[in-house]
């Protein structure tokens, strides 16, 4: 009995200890400064739902079931509208010596304790040249596949704009 028990202890332990790895720190491969650049096209993305929690019946109703969604071209937007970009909803000739195209991709993911990470690398071009000025890749884990991406996406771009 006393080994099932030693043994259930260092079982948890090496568990607890496996799940409380850090995130791997955001890279960043900047070829150009963003400096200069005013307008921001964001290629278009579809939304993600994803839910949490343990769905039960009582009476008539369904309780207990939450679900969030995300469109990370709308994350992506308010990083760069925060930071005095114009948002641009479609590629103008006449203004692409100021503007940077922003594409998005998940790229990964890692299984870290009871759930896993979702990595994401955000590309952003010359909207002239279409010659990359930086490339963003962040993982982030949350309580849903939302959230994961929200804090990935948030943990690639803020080192961009810190000064």
């Amino acid at each position: 009995m006393k080994r099932i028990y030693i043994l259930t202890i260092a079982i948890i332990n090496l568990f607890l200890i496996s799940s409380c790895g850090s995130l791997k720190a955001p890279t960043i491969h900047q070829f150009n400064s963003i400096e200069g650049y005013r307008y921001v096209y964001i290629t278009p993305t579809a939304e993600l739902t994803s839910s949490t929690g343990v769905a039960y019946a009582v009476g008539n109703g369904l309780y207990g079931n939450s679900s969030k969604t995300i469109n990370p071209s709308d994350v992506i937007s308010g990083i760069f509208l925060k930071n005095g970009f114009i948002r641009l909803p479609e590629l103008k000739p006449d203004l692409s010596d100021q503007t940077i195209v922003v594409n998005y991709g998940e790229s990964g993911r890692r299984n870290k304790g009871l759930g896993y990470t979702i990595e994401v690398t955000i590309q952003i071009l010359s909207a002239k040249t279409n010659e990359p000025i930086c490339i963003c890749t962040a993982e982030g884990q949350g309580e849903t596949e939302a959230d994961d991406i929200r804090i990935a996406i948030n943990r690639a771009l803020t080192p961009l704009f810190e000064k």
